[in-house]
């Protein structure tokens, strides 16, 4: 078969998921550094005379106060999802939240120590930062998230693994790129429309619809045999250089879970197995980050504990602290510890799932939960090994039983230690019912396939935001 056209060199530009997040953080990396230059001129002109500036800088602010970019970036760290980003009203509360947070850190450390901070200076980054980070976004979501530069796909495989896919992209807004279609052997589905996408044909038009409609990637959703023609079809895709992607992959990409009800028997093996083995200094890196954290959280907690007894003794009695029976690694059961943030004898008809707004979860309780004070003591888990600062949560062995006769692969997220936070807990919260404990586990699973130190400080990061903007359940 000739090829009518070659592909347009225009997709070159058409942007990977990864690529506009580098772009997005270098975008709000330049737009903070010139935030603390007008935070800093500001300051200056109200002590000294403008011309005397470069002498200011040299003479007057202290080292930390040149980190301030770098912590603004920290503050944003929710918004760099792809799907965030390219959405305005959710990059408006980022910036919001992250500008409320750096002002309530700031109040903080300004009223145990006012000489220690410069009011106007952090003022005028707050603020130059939060404006000249939204006019970065906005111009980010009308520039880079437009057409031009988005990749053109092709879904091949309209069965029921690929309109599992073809659902998650219909669903995600704005959409992460163009789909153009699907392509499929099945005559049945030729020349039909599925969820609203076109089948074009079967692997004999692939590589004319790939040169027609300037595709750059193919996802490939066939769950059962493929046909040797529309594998060689695909290859053939691949020296034109269109990029190859399987449905599993694809999904991780998108929704950052793994595909629990569409992989094969062997999934677990080949990812656990094969690529999801960690390292020895990985292991080191995290024991080090536990008993760090641990150590403050501790302390922390010596803090806190006499002003949380105090609210619960009051309002409900004893006990203050809950025990309780949860699987660690591998299964091996311990006692986790929080404070009571339930009724007395509120599992009297035995283990639930906790639910959003809990009729069982006493006032102060909501507030724990909502504040994640509750989870505090667990840090004394951590200390003792039997629990990670960054994990899958921990579920009691009764659950977990109960759970692996519904759910394909749930054992797999004990391969990990449980965490006091986590990549589901960041994205998800609590699960109430079989459905969300699916969507859960995709999570549990697709950060124990890729965990490293890198992503558990992201996800420190980001429950650092959810607890001070009152995110917990």
């Amino acid at each position: 078969m000739s090829l009518s056209k070659p592909i347009q060199k225009s997709s070159r530009w058409r942007l990977r998921q990864g690529e506009r997040r580098i772009i997005l953080v270098l975008g709000d990396s330049v737009m903070a550094s010139l935030a603390l230059i007008i935070g800093l001129y500001v300051w200056a002109i109200a002590e000294i005379n403008r011309l005397e500036f470069v002498e200011f800088l040299k003479l007057r602010p202290d080292a930390w106060i040149f980190f301030l970019p770098i912590l603004w970036i920290f503050l944003l760290i929710e918004s760099y999802d792809s799907h965030r980003a390219s959405d305005w009203g959710k990059t408006v509360s980022a910036v919001t939240m992250a500008a409320l947070i750096g002002i309530g850190l700031y109040m903080l450390i300004f009223f145990i120590d006012p000489r220690s901070l410069p009011r106007r200076g952090v003022a005028g980054f707050v603020l130059a930062a939060s404006l000249l980070t939204m006019l970065w976004r906005f111009v980010y979501i009308r520039v880079f998230t437009a057409p031009r530069f988005m990749r053109r796909v092709l879904l091949v495989g309209a069965g029921i693994t690929g309109q599992a896919i073809l659902k998650v992209i219909k669903d995600l807004w704005p959409p992460p790129f163009y789909l153009v279609g699907l392509v499929d052997d099945d005559e049945d589905k030729i020349g039909k429309e599925i969820l609203g996408y076109k089948v074009f044909g079967g692997n004999e038009s692939l590589l004319e619809v790939v040169t027609e409609e300037s595709i750059s990637d193919i996802v490939v959703a066939i769950s059962g045999r493929m046909l040797g023609r529309m594998f060689q079809s695909l290859l053939d895709a691949q020296e034109l250089g269109v990029e190859i992607i399987r449905m599993p992959v694809a999904y991780e990409e998108l929704l950052g879970r793994v595909p629990v009800q569409h992989l094969e028997a062997d999934w677990i093996l080949r990812s656990f197995v094969d690529e999801a083995r960690v390292g020895s200094f990985y292991e080191i890196g995290k024991r080090l980050l536990d008993i760090i954290g641990g150590l403050v959280g501790v302390v922390v907690l010596a803090l806190i504990t006499p002003f949380i007894s105090l609210a619960i003794y009051l309002e409900g009695g004893r006990p203050i602290v809950f025990r309780q029976t949860r699987a660690g690694r591998g299964g091996h059961p311990y006692t986790i510890i929080k404070f009571r943030t339930m009724h007395q004898n509120a599992e009297r008809d035995g283990a639930q799932l906790a639910q959003e707004n809990d009729e069982r979860t006493t006032g102060l309780g909501r507030f724990l939960r909502k504040t994640r004070l509750d989870e505090w003591p667990q840090f004394i888990n951590v200390l003792r090994g039997e629990m990670s600062m960054v994990g899958p949560r921990p579920e009691r062995p009764e659950l977990v039983q109960h759970f692996q006769q519904e759910i394909p692969f749930y054992r797999g997220r004990l391969l990990d230690k449980p965490g006091i936070t986590g990549w589901a807990q960041v994205n998800f919260g609590y699960a109430s019912n079989i459905e969300e404990m699916v969507v859960k586990l995709e999570y549990d699973l697709y950060y124990i396939k890729h965990r490293n130190i890198i992503l558990d400080v992201i996800i420190l990061l980001r429950t650092f935001g959810t607890v001070l903007g009152f995110r917990g359940q």
